[in-house]
Formats: C-alpha cells, structure tokens, sequence
C-alpha cells in the first residue's frame, strides 16, 4: 500500500564531532515534523480492506479526510487533524500510512509512548514501507536509542529502493557515530555520497573522520567539496576548517576560520569548544 504522489522523507541536521567537540552532538538530517506530514499526506491514499482495494467511493471518503487532516497541520490544529484521522481509520482500520501520519503527529505533541505504538502499528500493517521505518529510526535516534535506531536505519537501506534512501545512509551513518562505530560511519556515508556525492553532511563527517585518521589531504579535500556545496557554512563546517589549519600550521587559514566562527556563530557549541580548548 502506497500513497499515491506522496513525496518520501528524510529526518536529520548538522552535528557536533571531532577532536574538540563532544560526539553527543548529533541530530539526524530532517525535515521539519510538520513538513513530513504535510508531504506525507500530499497525495491520495490507496485502501485496502482484506486484502481487495475499497470502492472508488470508500477511497474518495478516506482521501477527503486525509485531505482535512492536512488542512489542520498546515495551521499545527492537532485536535481536528487527529479527529479527521480517526475518522479516516474508520474507513480503513489497517492503513499503514495513517498509521504514520499519526505517529508524527503524536511525537509533535510530545506524546511519545502514542507516537511509537503507532509507529510500530504501521510497520505491522505494512512492513516494507520504508519510508514509515525511516520515520520511526529517526524517532527512536531522538529519544537517545541509537542500537535501536541504527538496526531499523540499516534496514531502511537494505530494503525496498525509494526516495530517500540515500538519506537514509547518511542518518547510518551519523549513527553509528554515536555509537563509536567510526568504521561503520565512514561506510555509510561513503555509500551516500556513491548516490549524491554533494551531500553536505556526508562530505562534512568524512572530513573528520579522515581528520581523526590522520589524513589530513583527504580531510582536505572533503572539506573543500563541502565548502563547493555549502558556501555558507555552518559552525561545524568551520570548525573542520579550523581543525584542519590547525593540522597543517595554516596560520592564515587558523586565524579567518576562527573569525568568522566568531563572528558568525558566537553561541554555538562549537565555538565554545574550540576556544576551551585553546585556553588549555
């Protein structure tokens, strides 16, 4: 069962890592919960009831109430969304992606125990919507399970090719991170950039992880490709800068990392982490 038109997601952003900045820093790349939802819902759904398609008539009913739902997100009015949900589910009592679209609202209201049965209830339904276990990885990542997290991430890229399976490498691999598994981290996000070798975060991890490896051309070269791709770059990005200069005695470089560090991102975990270490 699939939803027709709707667009697939992926979850996740920017991270703190390296030699002076803690691992526990990541968070998964994403898109908004309220985006998710709305491109969730973006398309008409496919019903099913006993394994026989619904009449046209029962489908056009379970997609004008989908159709509501969406409405109400779009204004964050979770009460009306969740009721015109429920009046979906009576339509079809197994759709795996109402099931998610509940799932993400109730993790937007903080109502996480909710949010993971119904996540689970959609994988049930329908085991190999890939886009649903991405979904539900991303959850579990955010509460701090990351072996759960990362067991249903590699799952995602092992299963059915979809959209966002290359993001789904890349939140592997920020993962495994977490979990100190640097070798699993680089082959994740090694796969990622074999699909989409601009992508941001991919390129800016396996900076500092060939940075941590000693290599400092290669952390180089990640981090001129990053700097192509994102030219304004994020406190992480600069730090990799700064570590790099700092590497290769590159006072110049050293000194405008640190600047615009500075001046850019004055609050930021990383900058705070950079200047304690130099005051040690």
């Amino acid at each position: 069962m699939q939803a027709c038109g709707s667009s697939r997601i992926n979850r996740g952003f920017g991270s703190l890592r390296g030699r002076s900045a803690p691992r526990r820093g990541f968070s998964l790349l994403h898109v908004s919960t309220l985006s998710v939802l709305l491109s969730l819902m973006a398309g008409c759904v496919t019903c099913y009831r006993g394994g026989t398609q619904m009449s046209s008539d029962l489908g056009a009913t379970l997609d004008k109430r989908v159709a509501l739902a969406r409405q109400y997100i779009g204004v964050g009015d979770w009460e009306n969304t969740k009721r015109n949900l429920e009046l979906a589910q009576e339509v079809d009592p197994n759709n795996a992606e109402v099931f998610e679209a509940f799932a993400l609202v109730y993790q937007s209201t903080g109502e996480f125990e909710m949010a993971e049965n119904q996540f689970r209830a959609a994988l049930k339904a329908e085991p190999t919507l890939s886009r649903a276990r991405n979904n539900y990885a991303a959850f579990l990542y955010s509460q701090g399970r990351y072996i759960e997290a990362e067991r249903e991430f590699y799952r995602v890229t092992e299963g059915t090719p979809y959209n966002g399976r290359r993001m789904a490498f890349v939140n592997l691999g920020l993962c495994r991170l977490q979990l100190a598994d640097d070798a699993g981290a680089e082959a994740a996000f090694t796969r990622a950039l074999s699909m989409d070798r601009r992508n941001p975060v991919a390129l800016l991890e396996m900076g500092f992880l060939r940075l941590e490896a000693g290599d400092t051309n290669e952390a180089a070269r990640y981090h001129g490709t990053y700097r192509t791709v994102s030219p304004q770059q994020s406190p992480r990005g600069l730090l990799l800068g700064l570590e790099i200069a700092d590497q290769t005695g590159d006072q110049d470089a050293l000194g405008s990392y640190e600047l615009a560090l500075r001046n850019l991102y004055p609050d930021s975990a990383e900058y705070r982490a950079w200047m304690e270490r130099q005051s040690r």
